[in-house]
């Protein structure tokens, strides 16, 4: 093989390589801002649901706590439902604090995707400096070992991103009855 097609075969490898390492962690961000806008969106909709439950269960016994603030004595069926309002009441709240949970699993989600971010511009960095060491009138045997190293350094720094970045995002499940009102 002549040294020109060494050279030209070794930059299309590292080309090839550079791109298809952008485009692959490109992609997993992109995948990574979908799922956090979903993420977003499902939660604002618990979150709204639960709190008009809460108005609602409040609403509902508006009329017997006027009346009590009135002074009039509640009937035997206001009273059961007043007393069975903190339980109703607290299982909205437990929904809606669950529903928050929606923060770790897109604090995950960010987190990794800036991870990525910042691993693509480092291994652009290193591409930068390798690159800028390589002097217009180089022999192609200079090129060649300089491209083979940062090849190299461009290998080892995208297994550690990967294998950084390999775990999985997770939500944490709050168990019911955590969080007691009154």
């Amino acid at each position: 093989m002549t040294r020109k097609k060494i050279l030209g075969s070794h930059v299309k490898r590292l080309l090839s390589g550079v791109s298809d390492h952008g485009r692959r962690h490109l992609n997993e961000v992109e995948t990574d801002l979908v799922q956090t806008t979903l993420l977003l969106e499902e939660a604002v909709e618990k979150l709204t649901s639960s709190f008009m439950a809460i108005h609602q269960a409040v609403d509902a016994r508006q009329q017997s706590i006027n009346r009590l603030l009135a002074g009039e004595a509640p009937s035997a069926e206001e009273s059961e439902k007043l007393t069975g309002m903190s339980g109703e009441i607290g299982q909205h709240v437990n929904t809606a604090i669950t529903s928050m949970q929606f923060q770790d699993m897109t604090s995950q989600l960010l987190d990794r995707t800036l991870r990525r971010v910042s691993g693509l511009r480092e291994f652009l960095t290193t591409l930068s400096e390798h690159g800028a060491d390589i002097a217009p009138d180089s022999h192609s045997e200079e090129i060649v070992d300089r491209l083979g190293k940062v090849s190299m350094a461009l290998a080892i720094q995208s297994l550690e991103l990967r294998s950084m970045l390999r775990k999985s995002v997770e939500q944490r499940h709050l168990e019911s009855g955590d969080v007691e009102l009154f």
